[in-house]
């Protein structure tokens, strides 16, 4: 029996979506043992597999926190570093770490 799921934490079936995911990433790279990483992630040049297994990695990422697809990578890429930060600061509270927001309010305004 699993323990019961706190809030924001993706359900064992999600979390498996994504491992299993992630597993065929890194199954589609390893058909190019000759490319290096630069080479299979160049925009040009990606294999189309592996486009395929990352789109379907970052739905099942998706799928662990909203049901919708996020409208833009740069979407998706905010909401989960601001989750990061969510999970994070009670881990760095102690330390004189400012959040990102404070950081910003305190810093002064140098364009004119």
């Amino acid at each position: 029996m699993s323990s019961p799921r706190r809030p924001h934490e993706p359900s064992e079936k999600l979390r498996g979506a994504v491992e299993a995911k992630g597993a065929a990433v890194l199954a589609a790279r390893a058909k190019y043992p000759a490319a290096s990483l630069a080479d299979l992630y160049d925009p040009l040049r990606m294999p189309p597999d592996l486009t395929k297994a990352h789109a379907e990695l970052d739905r099942a990422a998706e799928r662990c926190y909203r049901p919708e697809p996020f409208a833009a990578d740069r979407d998706r890429v905010e909401f989960l570093f601001a989750e990061y930060e969510r999970l994070t600061n009670p881990l760095t509270a102690g330390l004189g770490a400012k959040p990102k927001a404070a950081r910003r309010a305190a810093k002064p305004d140098t364009v004119q």
